[in-house]
């Protein structure tokens, strides 16, 4: 995969993009980054890539022409994704990241001041994504977000295959609980369950958690999802167990 980052401040990629699993999958040769200040594409001798908005009003808005040079400089040879980072974007999901992590080529575009030219949103980018419903200065820190969660699910990016596939919001529930050694700290013990080596027992029991802890936490995810006959019995169990557990409080 090759990704190729528009910004006006490239140093905030340096640590980001050459650390962890990003420099890891980078140095494996898994995915290819490419950062690009798009101040270099202004027809200005000054560099100029925003101007006032017409209509007044306060900030100021980029350009359409450093940024549609710096997109068609990137993409002479292919048709990749290009990606608007904005707060007016689709809202950002595991789904979403599954799908950019199947393309061979993204663009990022990283805007700052009061937005963007119309015009750039119209006819050059293919995506608008939002992390969140706040705003950040700029759209750097929301790229590195969607860079990350799209580079480790690659082939390899990973040290586990099995991480990707288990992670909250990939199977549609939040992550069940995780432990390791010791198996007693400061009086607190691991289930038994996990240390019985009864894979089968374990799995269930991961389950169980996974439902338990969606339910209590993210009840929307599963209202949204469509459940397996196993999965309706252990929340059928879940709910039995909560009433038990108000009679016994009673």
């Amino acid at each position: 995969m090759r990704i190729d980052i528009l910004t006006l401040f490239p140093e905030m990629f340096e640590g980001v993009l050459g650390s962890s699993i990003l420099g890891k999958a980078k140095e494996k040769g898994i995915v290819d980054f490419h950062v690009t200040n798009f101040r270099e594409f202004s027809e200005s001798k000054h560099g100029t890539v925003d101007d006032t908005p017409y209509g007044g009003g306060g900030g100021m808005v980029l350009k359409p022409e450093p940024l549609f040079r710096a997109v068609e400089a990137v993409t002479a040879e292919a048709k990749p994704r290009v990606i608007l980072m904005c707060p007016q974007g689709k809202p950002y999901r595991q789904k979403l990241a599954e799908e950019l992590a199947r393309e061979e080529h993204l663009v990022f575009i990283c805007g700052h001041y009061e937005g963007y030219d119309e015009r750039i949103r119209q006819y050059l980018v293919t995506d608008e994504i939002s992390i969140g419903d706040y705003v950040l200065t700029g759209g750097e820190l929301a790229a590195m977000v969607v860079i990350d969660s799209v580079v480790r699910l690659q082939p390899g990016a990973l040290g586990n295959e099995s991480s990707a596939v288990e992670d909250s919001f990939t199977t549609g529930l939040l992550e069940h609980p995780h432990y390791t050694r010791p198996a007693e700290f400061r009086g607190w013990k691991v289930p038994d369950i996990l240390l019985s080596g009864h894979h089968a027992n374990i799995v269930r029991w991961r389950m169980k958690e996974s439902l338990r802890r969606t339910k209590e936490r993210r009840p929307d995810l599963l209202a949204a999802m469509e459940m397996t006959e196993d999965m309706q019995k252990l929340l059928r169990e879940l709910e039995q167990e909560e009433k038990n557990s108000g009679l016994s409080k009673e």
